[in-house]
């Protein structure tokens, strides 16, 4: 079992998870439990350090930032023992997560999971603290990037072949479109391990993208579910399980984009492998790249790609290098957002993307950058007309039917 940040925020809510927790336990269920960081606890944090230093070392950040999920995780295990229960808390290194080096964007390598086995056999409640681990090598903190508990209650679920992954949160499940934007968004009964990995990769919060990834490669079922009630939420399959293939899934979107342009590209081999190698070493994520064709002969080229706009800083500190031999000019645009479509039904569907481009000319609104897989259509856009482009691509495909977020309960946001 897992809650995010919002289930925990305050002692009513961390009690009413202690209690859920206990109900499962007391089924017959040998349970553990990841916790996130309480409410807004990580942006107070990122916000102490920021007070101190304008660039903070990011071996300190991840010591700073994995106490959040510390807190969370020592103040349930004292609920659950109000509640008659042996709870156990531990932090990521105590349960085993090993990562890689990278601080504050770590992938877990092993799960080492010898002393929460130990404990369930002593018939405690297990919490472990997610977002966090500890370096193979270096044997340093680290944290695994926004988002990263999804990927330790997977990584856990895989190491103890669980049964089930449940990540409870603010909402019923996976929607067709965020609730927020859209109120009669649908929940959906189940969604495929292809479908999620997209629509997580485009924006959508449900679950954090490396999660997917790590389910779908050990086999491990996910149920998205609400913190909040009992209701069924969205379990995500594999394909094989999947019933249904719809032709559109959901509409996906983010607000975090920037992009980045190079002009002056020397047009030779070898040209975007200094650039992209350079980013990469910085671990920094590239989404969208397009690539212009030189005009002339030995002319140069252009390139444009989107990254988080949290990283934007550190790429321009890293393209500044190269600045004169690999490019000769920077644009950078901060305020950029992305809207997709996906589904699996594309595939044999033609006058998909006719319709998705139509919809978004009618509106006025100018497509920056074009990805596109067998089953997802992406366009960047500039930040402020995201929202409207979801509401219409939404409304374009008849997305919205039974059992809407206004139907089932009012949506929280974190």
């Amino acid at each position: 079992m897992k809650f995010g940040g919002t289930s925990v925020a305050d002692a009513e809510r961390i009690k009413r998870a202690a209690r859920r927790i206990v109900d499962t336990r007391e089924r017959g269920t040998r349970v553990v439990v990841v916790l996130s960081a309480r409410g807004s606890t990580t942006d107070e944090l990122i916000a102490m350090a920021e007070e101190v230093s304008d660039d903070p070392d990011r071996r300190e950040m991840d010591m700073l930032l994995s106490t959040g999920e510390r807190i969370s995780c020592a103040l349930c295990a004292m609920a659950i023992n109000d509640l008659g229960h042996r709870a156990i808390s531990l932090t990521g290194s105590q349960a085993g997560i090993v990562t890689d080096e990278s601080h504050t964007k770590a992938r877990i390598l092993d799960v080492r999971a010898d002393r929460i086995r130990s404990a369930l056999d002593e018939d405690r409640i297990v919490l472990v603290a997610g977002f966090q681990g500890i370096s193979s090598s270096a044997r340093n903190v680290t944290t695994l990037g926004r988002g990263g508990s999804d990927t330790t209650a997977v990584a856990v679920a895989a190491a103890l072949k669980a049964d089930v992954c449940e990540i409870y949160t603010d909402v019923a499940g996976v929607y067709t479109a965020d609730p927020r934007i859209v109120p009669n968004a649908r929940k959906l009964a189940t969604i495929s391990f292809e479908e999620m990995l997209e629509m997580a990769a485009s924006g959508a919060g449900v679950l954090q993208l490396r999660s997917v990834e790590y389910a779908r490669n050990h086999g491990v079922r996910i149920h998205c579910r609400s913190s909040f009630e009992d209701a069924p939420g969205t379990v995500v399959l594999s394909e094989t399980e999947t019933v249904e293939q719809p032709l559109i899934t959901g509409v996906t979107h983010s607000t975090a984009e920037a992009r980045i342009t190079l002009l002056g590209v020397p047009d030779e081999p070898g040209a975007a492998a200094r650039i992209f190698g350079a980013l990469a070493d910085a671990n920094v994520n590239v989404d969208m790249i397009v690539q212009s064709e030189p005009a002339s002969a030995g002319g140069r080229a252009y390139i444009s790609f989107t990254i988080l706009r949290e990283d934007l800083r550190i790429a321009r500190n890293v393209l500044d290098t190269l600045a004169g031999d690999a490019f000769e000019e920077l644009v950078a645009h901060a305020d950029m957002g992305k809207v997709s479509i996906v589904g699996a039904g594309m595939r044999s569907h033609p006058g998909v993307a006719a319709k998705f481009f139509s919809v978004l000319a009618r509106e006025g609104i100018n497509i920056d950058m074009i990805s596109t897989s067998p089953i997802k259509i992406s366009c960047v856009i500039e930040r402020h007309l995201v929202e409207r482009a979801v509401q219409l691509l939404h409304s374009a495909f008849e997305l919205a039917g039974p059992g809407t977020v206004a139907e089932e309960r009012p949506f929280t946001s974190a």
